[in-house]
């Protein structure tokens, strides 16, 4: 019934079928048979699908308010329970954004786990977009994300801190500098994240500091992941600017140069964002406090 009710309030809050069915990363036909089964359960109709327009009916107005408070308040009971007991386990699903699922988080799950293995992790990756629709629609209990909250009604808290950095392949003719002028970038190509992307989102925010619109820049691709970025610039496509903890290893075997610019480090910082009302269960608050308390300062090689 858990995972019934989320869907019905995903296609409540999305007035989609389709949009939940890409947030849920299931098929369209299997979210439309998760209604038709809450529907055939109530004996009601939940959704008028009438004008090309997808609706509440009455029922499903009462539905949607009465299915937020039961999700809302299973983390209540688990959070209670364990308080009694002491113990920490059970699970939760959370969203990560894709430098800090792809090369922060997996160690930080790892430490966790070996002290509590009885715990159950799940960790979605995407950009911050995904990972904001993830939560909104109740697929994921908090996200942990790089760039700024698109939406209100969201609890923001910085975790840790991040650096953003310029990287050439090495067989650049800038590879033997340390400092760059951001203005040197308008003549290089470049190669950009995604839209939704919390690392465009702040690179854009940098160079618009700087009087500099993406749109003066030659924008050689544009694609959707760090790792993909980092193989178009090794292979000499273009120049990029991503997290400094993406490229440690790039780094330590000569495959990409890293270089600074002369107005300014790019820093950002790494948050915590949950619904307002949402309550963190036990094992939840646990591996929060581990996270903050992560010595991030050794994770990698220093540069």
């Amino acid at each position: 019934m858990d995972i019934k009710l989320k869907l019905f309030c995903a296609v409540a809050e999305t007035r989609s079928f389709s949009k939940t069915s890409r947030i849920a990363h299931l098929s369209q036909p299997a979210v439309s048979l998760q209604i038709q089964a809450l529907e055939e359960f109530f004996e009601t109709k939940l959704f008028d699908r009438s004008g090309g327009e997808i609706n509440l009916t009455p029922a499903g107005e009462i539905l949607y308010h009465q299915a937020k408070h039961i999700l809302e308040h299973y983390t209540d009971i688990e959070k209670e329970m364990r308080k009694i007991t002491g113990a920490i386990k059970g699970g939760f699903t959370f969203g990560a954004s894709t430098s800090l699922g792809d090369h922060v988080l997996p160690r930080v799950i790892i430490g966790f786990k070996k002290e509590h293995p009885k715990v159950k992790i799940s960790m979605m990756v995407g950009n911050t977009k995904r990972v904001e629709e993830l939560l909104k629609s109740g697929f994921i209990d908090f996200g942990l994300v790089a760039g700024e909250c698109m939406g209100g009604k969201l609890k923001r808290e910085t975790i840790m801190s991040d650096e953003l950095i310029l990287i050439v392949s090495r067989d650049h003719p800038w590879v033997k500098k340390k400092v760059v002028s951001i203005l040197d970038i308008l003549r290089e190509p470049f190669i950009l994240r995604e839209e939704g992307s919390g690392t465009r989102q702040k690179i854009e925010e940098y160079f618009a500091m700087h009087g500099i619109s993406i749109h003066q820049m030659h924008i050689a691709m544009v694609l959707g992941s760090t790792a993909s970025i980092k193989e178009a610039v090794e292979a000499g496509v273009g120049v990029s600017i991503v997290s400094k903890w993406a490229v440690q290893r790039e780094f330590a075997d000569g495959r990409l140069k890293l270089i600074t610019f002369k107005e300014g480090n790019i820093q950002r910082d790494l948050s915590l964002i949950l619904p307002a009302r949402k309550h963190l269960s036990h094992v939840m608050d646990e591996f929060l406090i581990y996270a903050r308390k992560y010595p991030y300062d050794t994770f990698f090689k220093k540069t």
